[in-house]
């Protein structure tokens, strides 16, 4: 599609006669007109909802509120929308209110792995630091639906301050990942201070946001936020792809500034029934991923979050799934399919099965063809005995940077980046009476 077409332009204007396409484009006017209703969803779609189902849909956004923006809405097929994955993803379902005896409020247990408001510090070198609980969109499959639309819960500045203290004296931590809501919520002077306090820990390594703006705001990627993002390298992005059309010229250009700016780009995609649960539709979008510079990250398998029961899967799905794209596709466009496990054990990997036995010195296995090979063990491996003392390791275990310079000679004396005042020749005897007296003392 156009990055600003007919439909939308139909759409700005029935939101505002007077507006253009320097609205449409403008993430702040976006999220001013964001669809809070069930009527003005109506109004701007044609859609129209029987007596009994719109009852239905009010008691929804009761309990899990409706927010969409204008641009998101502007994709939904309005001549087939109960099977249109936009609308699938950001219009209320009264499926919702089922709650499942097995579903959780907080499936991964993340208020249980927070030391401090805001941090979630479940794997040993990383935590997860929510900046924001507001999204310019509400996800139907949401995984912290329990803390949407909460304004009670949005975090402080000194509720951050506490996390960045946290960060500070954790000196394990090299990893932090900004999450929310959506931390391109914020604006780009205070993601510039977090970014900025953050990057004053010695020792934090990466940092890492996860978004969905590139999929249901593109306009929020301005050439303000990317210069904001560009002062903080190195900063890693991950985002939420979960169906192959959402990818539309307008995300696009948001992909392309991103990885112009030199930032890495990932995507976690939701496995979603009725959604993207099909294996040509998986593939579809892991190609138009890396054709835009976006690397596939994981598959998740949908969390027994409250009211998702309708968008799961049967975990053979995923398999199924990821038979259809190893070796069937490129290495780097297979994410990992992933079950976050309920009760925050984290992410476990499930693959498919392709080591089918072993013995002492030989592995059967069979490749995605289904053909079966073997791979022959060494017939003699003597393993080194670990006793702990890495600095007489027999792996020269060597963990620093080598050295890109060796300066020799008369260049030695002459360089900035070597301390040496003078060249002494092998054997001088100066040098060995001065061992000697030394040896004396």
């Amino acid at each position: 599609m156009a990055i600003y077409d007919e439909k939308q332009q139909g759409i700005a204007e029935k939101i505002n006669p007077r507006s253009r396409i320097s609205n449409w484009k403008d993430w702040k006017w976006q999220l001013k007109n964001s669809i809070k209703d069930i009527s003005t969803f109506e109004k701007l779609t044609g859609i129209r909802f029987e007596e009994n189902e719109r009852k239905l849909i009010e008691k929804t956004i009761e309990k899990f509120p409706l927010s969409i923006t204008p641009y998101y809405l502007s994709l939904i097929d309005a001549t087939d929308y109960k099977n249109d994955p936009f609308f699938i993803q950001s219009f209320p379902s009264p499926l919702e209110l089922i709650v499942e005896k097995y579903e959780m409020l907080d499936p991964l247990s993340e208020d249980k792995d927070s030391p401090v408001p805001g941090i979630v510090h479940r794997y040993p070198d990383r935590v997860l630091f929510h900046i924001s609980n507001t999204c310019s969109m509400y996800c139907r499959h949401c995984t912290r639906k329990r803390k949407v639309g909460d304004q009670d819960s949005i975090p402080t500045k000194d509720e951050i301050l506490k996390g960045i203290e946290y960060i500070k004296k954790t000196t394990v931590v090299r990893d932090v990942l900004l999450s929310g809501g959506d931390p391109f919520m914020l604006s780009d002077d205070y993601i510039d201070w977090i970014l900025t306090e953050l990057r004053k820990i010695p020792h934090i390594e990466v940092i890492r946001i996860g978004t969905r703006m590139p999929v249901v705001l593109p306009y929020r990627i301005t050439d303000e936020l990317v210069a904001v993002l560009k002062k903080h390298h190195p900063i890693w992005i991950n985002t939420h792809f979960n169906h192959p059309r959402a990818i539309t010229d307008s995300s696009k250009e948001s992909l392309r500034k991103l990885a112009d700016a030199g930032i890495p780009l990932g995507n976690q995609s939701v496995l979603l029934a009725g959604v993207n649960d099909c294996p040509r539709i998986m593939k579809k979008l892991v190609h138009m991923l890396v054709q835009n510079r976006v690397r596939p990250y994981y598959m998740y398998q949908c969390d027994l979050s409250e009211g998702l029961s309708h968008f799961r899967t049967p975990v053979g799905k995923g398999i199924e799934i990821m038979e259809s794209l190893i070796g069937h596709t490129s290495g780097f466009a297979v994410p990992t399919y992933v079950i976050d496990a309920p009760g925050g054990g984290g992410k476990i990997p499930v693959m498919p099965n392709y080591l089918i036995s072993w013995s002492t010195n030989k592995v059967v296995l069979r490749n995605y063809e289904g053909v079966i090979t073997t791979y022959k063990e060494p017939d003699s491996y003597e393993p080194i005995f670990c006793d702990r003392n890495c600095k007489d390791c027999k792996l020269q275990l060597k963990l620093d940077k080598a050295e890109e310079i060796h300066a020799v000679g008369i260049e030695k004396l002459l360089s900035d980046y070597d301390d040496a005042i003078s060249l002494t020749p092998e054997k001088n005897d100066r040098m060995d009476r001065r061992s000697e007296r030394k040896d004396d003392d």
